[in-house]
C-alpha cells in the first residue's frame, strides 16, 4: 500500500532528477550479494531488487522481470513499471523505456554502476549523453521526514529490548555465534523483519576487531564482550547501537585497569561529540571532537574509523562524521556517534548511539544504559 510518504518522495526525487540531468534520471538496484535496495523502495515502495528505476520530471517507471510482477502490482499500486521475460536483457528493456520520452541527456549513478554497465549504458542509441549525477538521491535520503524518523524510533526500541534479552542470556557458556542466533530470534520476536547487518559479539581480543564476525570463543574466555546491533523494521528503517559490557568475576576497574581507563575515554570521547551535534555544525568538527579526547589520552592510533555516519534504509547512510568530510548538519539528519579504541591483542570498547539531529540541537533516540555504573553485566 503506498502512504503520502510515497509521494512525497516521488515527488522530490523528480525533482532531484529534473535539476541534475535534465532529463530522466537512472538508478539501479543491484542484485548481488549485499544488494541495496533502498533507492526503488525510497521511490515507489518497491522492496524486492534486479529492478531499475528511471525517473523524470513527470513521471517514474520500474524495470524489472517477471518474478517481480506480482510484488509490483501489490507494493506499487499506479506506478508504470515494464517488466521483461527471460528473452531480453535489461538494456533492452531501458532502451525501450527511454524511447517513449525521448531524452537528449540522461544522468545515471555512476558510484553503484559497475565499469560494464556504464560503457553498455554509453553506446544506447536513444540517449545523445549520459551524465553521471552521483549521491544525489543519497543526499536527498540524508534528511528524514517524520513518518521516516518515527520508524527509525521503533528501530531503536526494538534494538533496546533486544539488549535487555541479550544481557538475561547472557552464560559463560554461551559463544559468540549462539548469542548472535539467539539475538537475531529475539528481535524477530519483538516485531523486526531480522538485524540491520550481521551483529558483531566479539570477546575480549575479539573486539579489538571493529567488523569481527562472531565465533566459537566463550563469554567466559574473557571479561568482557562488544556487541554492535540493530534491528530492522517491516518498512526497511533500522537502527545500529553499540555496547560493550563487563562480564568477568572480578568487579570492573579492579581486575583490569585498562578496561576502566579505555572505556571512559570512549565515553567521554562519545559525550564530547554528542553536544556538538546541531544544524549548522561540521561533520568533520564533531568527528575532531571526540578524536580529540581519545588523542589526548594517549590512544589517538587506535582509533582509525569515522566517527559515526547516517542511518535509515541502509545501515549505512550520508552524512559521514570524518577528518574527510565537508558535509553540514541538517535537522532530521539520523545519524550514529560511534567511537572506539581497539588495542591488538587485548581487545577493545565502542559506544554508540542513534542521534537525531533537531532544529535547535540534537537528540539521542536511544536510551541503553553505558555509564560506568551499568557496564557490568552478571552472567
Amino acid at each position: 500500500m503506498r502512504s503520502k510518504h510515497d509521494d512525497i518522495s516521488r515527488c522530490k526525487l523528480r525533482t532531484t532528477a529534473r535539476s541534475g540531468s535534465e532529463a530522466a534520471s537512472f538508478s539501479k538496484s543491484r542484485c548481488v550479494p549485499g544488494d541495496r535496495r533502498e533507492k526503488c523502495q525510497l521511490a515507489d515502495g518497491f522492496t524486492g531488487d534486479s529492478t531499475w528505476l528511471v525517473i523524470t520530471a513527470d513521471s517514474d517507471c520500474l524495470l524489472s522481470d517477471s518474478r517481480f510482477a506480482t510484488q509490483i502490482e501489490e507494493e506499487c499500486a499506479g506506478v508504470p513499471a515494464r517488466i521483461r521475460d527471460a528473452s531480453m536483457k535489461m538494456l533492452e528493456l531501458l532502451q525501450e523505456c527511454l524511447s517513449a520520452f525521448q531524452p537528449e541527456r540522461c544522468g545515471f549513478e555512476g558510484h553503484s554502476l559497475t565499469f560494464e554497465t556504464a560503457q553498455a549504458l554509453q553506446s544506447l542509441p536513444i540517449v545523445d549523453q549520459w551524465t553521471p549525477v552521483n549521491w544525489e538521491i543519497e543526499q536527498f535520503r540524508s534528511v528524514k521526514d517524520r513518518e521516516e524518523i518515527a520508524e527509525i524510533r521503533e528501530a531503536v526500541r526494538i534494538a533496546e529490548r533486544g539488549l535487555a534479552f541479550f544481557k538475561s542470556i547472557l552464560s559463560p557458556d554461551l559463544t559468540e555465534q549462539e548469542l548472535s542466533a539467539e539475538l537475531e530470534h529475539g528481535l524477530r520476536r519483538f516485531g523486526a523483519t531480522g538485524c540491520s547487518f550481521p551483529s558483531i559479539i566479539g570477546v575480549g581480543d575479539r573486539a579489538a576487531l571493529p567488523h569481527y564476525r562472531p565465533g566459537d570463543r566463550k563469554i567466559s574466555e574473557a571479561p568482557f564482550v562488544l556487541l554492535d546491533w540493530g534491528a530492522r523494521l517491516p518498512s526497511g528503517y533500522c537502527s545500529d547501537l553499540t555496547r560493550t559490557m563487563w562480564t568477568g568475576k572480578t568487579p570492573a576497574g579492579k581486575g583490569d585497569r585498562t578496561f576502566e581507563k579505555v572505556y571512559k575515554t570512549v565515553l567521554h570521547a562519545q559525550l564530547s561529540a554528542i553536544s556538538l551535534i546541531a544544524p549548522g555544525i561540521s561533520c568533520r568538527e564533531v568527528d575532531a571532537a571526540a578524536r580529540q579526547v581519545i588523542q589526548k589520552a594517549g590512544y589517538g592510533q587506535y582509533f582509525g574509523h569515522g566517527l559515526g555516519h547516517g542511518i535509515g534504509l541502509d545501515v549505512h547512510e550520508l552524512p559521514r562524521f570524518s577528518q574527510l568530510s565537508d558535509a553540514v548538519l541538517k535537522p532530521g539528519m539520523v545519524v550514529t556517534v560511534e567511537p572506539g579504541i581497539y588495542l591488538p591483542g587485548w581487545g577493545g570498547v565502542r559506544i554508540e548511539d542513534d542521534v537525531l539531529v533537531t532544529r535547535n540541537g540534537c537528540e539521542v533516540l536511544s536510551s541503553c544504559p553505558k555509564g560506568w555504573d551499568s557496564v557490568t553485566v552478571n552472567c
